[in-house]
């Protein structure tokens, strides 16, 4: 199954992702109508700041199988769905109770007011892979948002091959002539560039 790959070298932390999320979760689907709904519609990724300037890591529901928020459900709200095989969470059904946060090992899971929330109650929040979107064969917000290939979408073992054939790339280029099969995008140099000026400029201090 498609599922969503991470490559933190990639991420700077540009909160594209989690804009785009929030956006796609909410009533209107318009960024510029999205953040005046109430409730305030939520981002289902999560990205945190890195230890080093300029880095970042988008952090987001791995649909883990077996899911261990699912087992622990004592209402049923969280189901996977066969189809595209991602963990869902039944808004009408979830009691906020947090046992799905506690068993979570990603801290993946947070707790608000959903529009499609029975009545508007506080209910367990996570991604959902963009469910509508891959049921019409489009790839999920946060993928699509993202600018520096940090977030991309398919088949796990296909992404995984074409890390590896970066790697070779980067590793016979440092010793022959050959040029990187897939060179750092200028965006990124350039805000690592930044990352590295500022962390010196705060250590002369």
């Amino acid at each position: 199954m498609p599922t969503v790959f991470v490559d933190p070298e990639r991420c700077i932390g540009c909160l594209q992702c989690e804009f785009a999320c929030a956006t796609e979760h909410s009533t209107t689907h318009q960024a510029a109508l999205a953040p005046f709904e109430q409730p305030t519609p939520r981002k289902r990724i999560h990205v945190e700041a890195g230890p080093r300037p300029s880095t970042a890591f988008p952090n987001k529901c791995r649909h883990c199988d077996p899911a261990p928020c699912q087992q622990v459900c004592p209402t049923g709200a969280i189901r996977r769905d066969p189809d595209h095989d991602v963990v869902l969470i039944d808004g009408a059904r979830c009691i906020a109770c947090a046992m799905c946060a506690m068993v979570c090992p990603f801290d993946v899971i947070t707790f608000y007011p959903l529009a499609d929330g029975a009545a508007g109650r506080t209910v367990a929040v996570k991604c959902d892979a963009c469910i509508e979107r891959l049921r019409t064969a489009r790839i999920p917000a946060c993928v699509e948002a993202c600018k520096v290939d940090a977030l991309l979408f398919g088949e796990l073992n296909e992404i995984v091959a074409a890390g590896r054939q970066r790697q070779t790339a980067a590793v016979l280029a440092a010793t022959t002539t050959a040029e990187p099969a897939r060179p750092m995008p200028e965006t990124i140099v350039a805000w690592r560039d930044l990352g590295a000026a500022t962390a010196r400029a705060g250590g002369a201090r």
